[in-house]
Parts: structure tokens; sequence; C-alpha cells
């Protein structure tokens, strides 16, 4: 699903993004539900960029990338943590482009979102090429997305994936033996 965004467009530079795991639902300008297997996610674009929310057993998990006042973290290159009974992991990178490649590779982008039935994108006005896009599938017992944070002025595009989903018998197996010593 492809949609322009009212709104104006407040995270201005890559090196504004931030990470934050487990952030209340923020006010949302577009959402696409979904039901992959068997679990429901909620994919939101914000004025800031993005947020995923993923229903567990004991509540909601929530994945932000966006602009967060007050906070002073980068963007993290990778992190993995236990959420309850799950299993969550994320990594974020930075690709540079010049302004032709970047074009071509913001439209194909959202092309390929757009056409994607579990994708959801948002134009930012001002700029064809200045989106945030989301794509999410159900895969090997996991959920798993991916983002795109477009920035035509600096050239830069912010590339997010993640992935969230129950720990593994062995891991848990594994856990349990560790504990025990």
């Amino acid at each position: 699903m492809l949609t322009t965004l009212k709104t104006v467009y407040t995270d201005t530079r890559a090196s504004d993004l931030a990470w934050a795991l487990g952030r209340e639902p923020l006010p949302a300008l577009a959402t696409l539900d979904l039901r992959l297997g068997g679990n429901a996610l909620q994919l939101r674009l914000l004025g800031a960029s993005h947020q995923v929310l993923l229903e567990q057993e004991r509540g909601v998990c929530s994945e932000t990338v966006a602009c967060i006042p007050g906070s002073k973290s980068p963007l993290p290159v990778g992190v993995s943590e236990r959420v309850g009974d799950w299993e969550y992991a994320f990594s974020a990178r930075v690709e540079v482009m010049t302004p032709s490649a970047f074009s071509g590779r913001a439209q194909e982008l959202l092309a390929l979102v757009a056409d994607h039935p579990h994708g959801l994108a948002g134009v930012f006005p001002g700029s064809p090429d200045a989106f945030t896009a989301l794509i999410a599938q159900w895969r090997d017992g996991q959920m798993h997305w991916r983002t795109w944070h477009a920035y035509p002025e600096e050239g830069q595009l912010v590339v997010t994936r993640s992935r969230a989903g129950a720990r593994s018998a062995r891991r848990v197996r594994e856990s349990a033996e560790a504990a025990r010593g």
C-alpha cells in the first residue's frame, strides 16, 4: 500500500534516527494490520518514521525507529534481545548514493512495497524520493520485517531488518541448562 503522508517531513537526516524497543504506540499517519503465522502485526508510519507492533501472548512488543525527542543514542548497527518468550533481532545500515542513483533506488523500492501484499509506504510532501517503507513476512517460524527511510537531501537510505519469534525448543533447553550451571 502506497500513501502520501499529510505531515511535514520531521526527521530530515539519517543521523536523527533512534531505535527503541517497548515504547507505547505513537500517533500514526498510516497503518497496515496483518495476520501472519497466526500473529497480529501492525505496521505504522509516523511523522518521524516507523513503528511496528507485534502482538504476543503476554502483550504487545513494539519496535520504534524514529526521531525520538530527548534521545541522544544513534541508531544501533545491531541488537539482539529476549522479549518474554520471544527472541528479537534488529540491524541497521546506511547506504549513501549519488542523487541520480538515489532517485532510481527510491522509485524501485516504492514500486516494490506498493505492490507487496504486506507492504506499507508513505511519501512525504515536497519530494517523491522522501519516504518511509515497510514490508513484513512470516518465514521459518518467525516474523520478519524490513524498513527503508529515505533522506534525498543527503543521498542516504537507512535500511533496517528485524525479526521476532518464539524461542526454539533447543534454545530454551540450552538456557535452562546454563542457568543450572
